[in-house]
């Protein structure tokens, strides 16, 4: 069951980043963030309460400020960074280089924890860039400059660095911890610190309207229902019920999903680059993963 709940996990974020697509097209990336993650906030407390699970007095305030810290940069900084990309480079070559989250775990983790890095994981660390490079060739969204590509890409490969050094950064507290408590405690640090920088802003009317009833919920409360919720339960589910690399590569077929939904439903053109480039990323996760199989 595992691998099949690691399939699903891929294909659900798939239909949550076409969501967030056209969700941005009216909703700024911080403003899309803060409502995403003010909503997993109240779903992620109701699961708690009806598993009867507590939030505080679990475990030493230390395991909490790094479960924090992390959701700060994984959550707050690295989500913020990713719409920012979707909305300057589309579904398709977002996911693309989405996929440089495998490499950046694998070096987080050799530098941080002291994890072996083999000459496998050093070749499909380079096939993955190459995919990355390949798509800054790309065609462009409509109405989106090269420049503005480029910038995007950038943005994407930040949001992969932030979110790869967070989840590593937690990965000892992770290590002995119950996940949806620990998962909780990282969606609240992240609100704790949005919240006062949301209000700072000079846009904050703006950023704050996305809580009113409006036509955007549409796409923006099940796209937050999909992408930070319901994928990340079927990614847990399918992480403890099968090899955490198998899980790993059958999570990454989102990227394929992405490239024909955004195909269909964006009308992103599906070119033989961006084939190019997703095979080399694919090929390379799989390579970067193998030693762990």
């Amino acid at each position: 069951m595992g691998e099949i709940y690691a399939l699903v996990a891929a294909l659900v974020w798939a239909g949550a980043v076409i969501l967030f697509r056209k969700s941005g097209e009216s909703v700024p990336p911080l403003a899309l963030n803060l409502f995403r993650v003010g909503v997993s906030c109240l779903l992620f407390t109701a699961l708690m309460v009806g598993t009867g699970r507590p939030l505080f007095g679990v475990a030493p305030l230390q395991d909490y400020l790094i479960l924090m810290a992390s959701g700060i940069i994984a959550i707050a900084l690295s989500d913020t960074l990713f719409h920012m990309c979707l909305n300057r480079v589309g579904a398709g070559i977002n996911a693309i280089v989405d996929t440089l989250y495998s490499p950046f775990i694998i070096i987080c983790a050799w530098v941080m924890l002291g994890e072996r890095l083999g000459p496998w994981q050093i070749a499909g660390m380079a096939l993955i860039v190459g995919g990355v490079l390949v798509t800054t060739q790309a065609t462009p969204p409509a109405g989106v400059q090269r420049r503005e590509l480029i910038t995007g890409i950038l943005m994407g490969v930040g949001a992969m660095a932030s979110l790869s050094f967070g989840i590593v950064l937690a990965k000892p507290v992770l290590n002995h911890s119950d996940v949806i408590w620990a998962t909780s405690v990282r969606q609240f640090g992240s609100l704790l610190v949005m919240v006062p920088i949301t209000l700072m802003h000079p846009r904050r009317r703006q950023f704050w309207s996305v809580f009113r009833p409006q036509r955007t919920w549409r796409l923006t409360v099940p796209g937050t229902f999909m992408g930070s919720f319901l994928a990340l339960m079927f990614w847990i589910a399918g992480m403890k019920h099968t090899q955490a690399g198998t899980a790993a590569i059958l999570n990454q077929t989102s990227t394929i999903y992405i490239l024909i939904l955004a195909a269909v439903f964006l009308k992103e053109p599906f070119s033989w680059r961006r084939g190019l480039a997703a095979t080399l990323a694919l090929g390379g996760i799989v390579m970067v993963i193998w030693p762990t199989l």
